[in-house]
């Protein structure tokens, strides 16, 4: 019986994230891999980017970075994500109080989690994005502000873990991808990686 992902068996894999829930994520597939984080790494694209790709762009971005240092034998896999809301992008709040403000925006609505993801070795590279929509229930002011304070979500798109306290009370509905609102679309991401 073949394992699944044995194809990778010949890369050392590298996961380009400091994010837990990433590195908890891409456990899960079983695969075993190790992060490494090129540090400073200007997250920039084009302005006439349509709003759907700034993720994808980004990721692709990420990935050119390391492809300057790549090896023979390794995978890297980079990712971003963003949260759209009534037309406006929401990357990780810089404090508390733009958190609070997030949450209010994205409060009694659905917005999209967009995740782009770009997978590189020194002979190929492939890029896909995965869109979920999420319905939030409406929330009071008090809601969300024990949110923040107990959770402090700074390092996460929109403001929220779906995982956490505010996706228990808040969440309405989901269309698509979980694993892809935490920030990784697992299902899409094994599919890929089993073509290398």
């Amino acid at each position: 019986m073949m394992e699944p992902l044995e194809n990778l068996k010949k890369y050392d894999v590298v996961l380009a994230s400091n994010s837990p829930r990433r590195q908890e994520l891409i456990g899960q597939l079983g695969l075993k891999c190790r992060t490494y984080v090129i540090k400073g790494i200007e997250e920039k694209y084009a302005e006439d980017t349509p709003i759907d790709d700034i993720s994808l762009c980004i990721s692709k971005v990420k990935a050119d970075a390391y492809k300057q240092i790549i090896t023979g034998n390794q995978l890297v896999i980079t990712a971003d994500t963003i949260v759209i809301c009534d037309g406006e992008a929401l990357g990780k709040p810089k404090d508390d109080d733009e958190a609070v403000e997030m949450l209010q925006k994205l409060s009694g609505k659905t917005h999209k989690v967009v995740t782009g993801v770009t997978i590189t070795t020194k002979n190929r590279t492939s890029s896909f994005k995965v869109t979920t929509d999420v319905e939030f229930a409406e929330m009071s002011d008090d809601e969300i502000k024990y949110y923040v304070e107990k959770f402090h979500p700074t390092d996460k798109a929109g403001a929220y873990g779906i995982q956490e306290w505010i996706g228990c009370i808040g969440v309405k509905g989901i269309n698509g991808s979980f694993y892809n609102v935490i920030g990784l679309p697992l299902q899409r991401l094994y599919t890929e990686l089993k073509k290398y």
